[in-house]
């Protein structure tokens, strides 16, 4: 017999979430070896709340990568259902910006969870693929995106503007490298 760990309260989901956040902000700005009393202090919990949730500093980093992740591929379907797909495919862009430029900052955090072992990327490109794939696809049904783009590509073109706009001055060429993207994905459609 299987047991299946039982869903978290409300109030622990909070403290979880909050937890998680505090922890992008602070390991993104402080780097690797921010304090995690700091963290928790900032989250407004306690230090035995956040151990509670993440007994060690990799565990906490590799949850806050992967929580990272799961809010932009989850924003796909979410931003899908609001808006047309192309809209919602240049919105979904920004915040993949904003997940690397996070991830980015959490760079040094992760170099270290991966040296001890944890493997926070594992599931990383599936996830991604999946997510652009489903804003692709909408696309390409509703004649606002061309069919042909493989979501990897798109992915990895996206990848590439991120990495060269990292700086905080960067974004209106980020913008723009965008919108050039985007005007491909277009290219040669005929709106249904």
């Amino acid at each position: 017999m299987t047991s299946h760990p039982s869903p978290l309260r409300a109030d622990a989901r909070r403290n979880r979430e909050r937890i998680l956040e505090a922890a992008v902000r602070a390991f993104s700005e402080q780097g690797a070896d921010v304090p995690i009393d700091a963290i928790a202090k900032a989250a407004g919990v306690g230090s035995a709340t956040l151990y509670r949730h993440f007994p060690t500093r990799e565990a906490l980093v590799e949850a806050a990568y992967r929580n990272e992740l799961a809010r932009v591929c989850e924003s796909a379907g979410e931003l899908l259902a609001d808006f047309p797909a192309d809209r919602a495919l240049r919105l979904w862009m920004d915040r993949f910006i904003d997940y690397v430029a996070a991830k980015q900052g959490m760079a040094d955090a992760l170099r270290a969870a991966v040296a001890s072992g944890a493997d926070p990327f594992a599931e990383t490109l599936d996830k991604l693929a999946d997510a652009l794939g489903s804003l692709l696809r909408a696309g390409a049904q509703s004649g606002s995106l061309r069919s042909d783009a493989d979501p990897l590509d798109v992915g990895f073109s996206l990848a590439g503007v991120a990495v060269i706009t990292s700086a905080p001055d960067q974004r209106e060429r980020a913008d723009r490298l965008l919108d050039l993207l985007l005007d491909g994905l277009r290219y040669g459609t005929t709106p249904r």
